[in-house]
């Protein structure tokens, strides 16, 4: 059957419809079950909600669940992995950490790169040993016996596996881009979640009820806006604070915050010299102000280093709180450098030892940090549950919680709205001019999020080709 619309089928109609001039409510199923609210406006907002919750939606779920796990990291470790991470309480003081290195040789052959000293009297002593090949290997070690309890690949606990797949690192650099995508999207879905929201309901009802049953969409809807409402600050700040991690934007942002006096900490400001080796690949966990401060250089001559165990002894005499890492001198310029960061942000600290002398060349804390640097890193540690103990993690499994809700929410109300055999995108608003402002908000969070920006153009392209011009061309037909 023709329509009696005559406007030529070419590729600028299809744009203009796009924009709203020509293109009329789709003639599918879709078209007769209108939003409560008709503005063109809510639609726009509406439309651009649904692509956000159907690119980003997958992403959270999966981080939402391994970011559950990953808060109680310690807790699970210490269970899994017991017979090589816990000893029983001591009755004789601890042995050299010399003594515990040569322990740790005889069961893995290699270079020791690093010790992690024991976080409590009944935990054991993690040294890190690079093998031939340069693989690291992680062997724990009885502090009071010198007994190696075992080995196992460095960082090659279910806690590291659970954190790669938490940062998509475990699926490659390009994949681990998509942090800033989806960190930036689910921004986007939050905001637009609340404007959809906000709007009163015609029959006066309040907009915290829940109304129906779970068998009905209108349950699934209003439970979906309640839990959003609710968690939805969370969500933004645990989406915002995931940032620093992204391969871009995070890099470029540490660039510019350790450019100035924001930044860095004070201590890195010093009078000695510097290598051109950042830290984090000394410790290969560090800050997130600090992962690229330059290590010192040992300014110091002698005939040998000062061996591990001064250099720990004067680590714990300058008042270093246990479980911190110390990375092993790399050549005859490299220093002693160890570093803590535990729950208490206060006790964050990093202590670079010359080699030779002992003599601290570097020694910064939090409290050395600039403002910014205090600020992201107080961020990123309330993110990953540490900042306020037992209270910050079940409030943030919470949020996970609530996370995973709101997908099979999103998915429950999508699939009682579809129309059979389609999507059932949202339909667009007709004038043009209610679409400039969310298209104004959208190419300010581009700028600002740059791989956000291209995505955002790809669903554009995506839409217009694969949603708007096949109706088009059915409308026409």
């Amino acid at each position: 059957m023709k329509s009696d619309d005559t406007t030529p089928r070419h590729a600028g109609t299809i744009v203009v419809a796009y924009w709203g001039y020509t293109m009329s409510n789709p003639i599918s199923g879709a078209s007769r079950r209108q939003p409560e609210n008709t503005n063109g406006f809510y639609r726009a907002v509406w439309r651009w909600h649904f692509y956000a919750g159907l690119f980003v939606l997958p992403f959270l779920v999966l981080m939402a669940i391994t970011g559950g796990a990953y808060l109680f990291r310690d807790e699970i470790d210490n269970i899994v992995y017991a017979d090589l991470k816990q000893v029983a309480a001591p009755t004789t003081p601890a042995l050299p950490y010399s003594t515990q290195i040569d322990a740790a040789l005889a069961m893995q052959a290699g270079k020791v790169v690093k010790l992690t000293t024991p976080v409590t009297p009944t935990s054991s002593t993690e040294v890190t040993i690079a093998d031939a090949t340069g693989t690291r290997h992680a062997v724990y070690v009885n502090p009071y016996s010198a007994q190696a309890l075992g080995e196992m690949a460095d960082r090659g606990t279910i806690m590291w596996t659970i954190r790669h797949l938490h940062s998509l690192a475990e699926f490659g650099t390009f994949t681990n881009a998509l942090i800033e995508i989806v960190g930036g999207w689910t921004i986007l879905l939050v905001l637009t979640g609340i404007y959809l929201w906000w709007p009163k309901r015609v029959d006066g009802t309040s907009r915290l009820a829940i109304r129906g049953k779970p068998a009905s969409r209108r349950w699934w809807r209003d439970s979906h806006a309640v839990v959003g409402l609710f968690a939805g600050f969370f969500i933004l700040f645990l989406a915002t604070t995931g940032m620093p991690w992204s391969i871009f934007w995070g890099k470029y942002a540490n660039q510019f915050a350790n450019g100035t006096p924001t930044g860095y900490p004070s201590g890195v400001r010093v009078d000695v010299p510097l290598s051109t080796v950042p830290m984090i690949d000394a410790f290969g966990e560090t800050g997130w102000t600090t992962e690229n401060a330059p290590l010192p250089l040992s300014v110091a001559s002698g005939p040998k280093a000062i061996g591990i165990d001064a250099a720990t002894t004067t680590l714990n005499d300058l008042g270093l709180t246990q479980g911190y890492a110390v990375s092993l001198p790399n050549g005859p310029r490299g220093v002693y450098s160890a570093s803590i960061y535990p729950d208490d942000l206060s006790l964050q600290r990093v202590i670079h030892l010359d080699q030779y002398s002992g003599k601290p060349l570097i020694d910064m804390s939090y409290a050395d940090y600039g403002p910014l640097g205090r600020g992201l890193e107080w961020a990123i540690n309330v993110h990953m549950g540490q900042e306020y103990g037992l209270t910050n993690q079940i409030v943030m499994l919470m949020v996970c919680a609530s996370i995973v809700f709101m997908a099979i929410s999103a998915g429950a109300m999508w699939w009682k709205r579809r129309p059979d055999g389609q999507m059932g995108v949202p339909p667009l608003p007709r004038d043009i001019r209610k679409v400039y402002g969310v298209m104004a908000i959208l190419a300010i969070g581009g700028i600002i999020f740059p791989l956000v920006g291209l995505s955002m153009i790809v669903i554009l392209l995506l839409d217009l080709f694969f949603v708007v011009r096949p109706r088009l061309l059915l409308r026409n037909a």
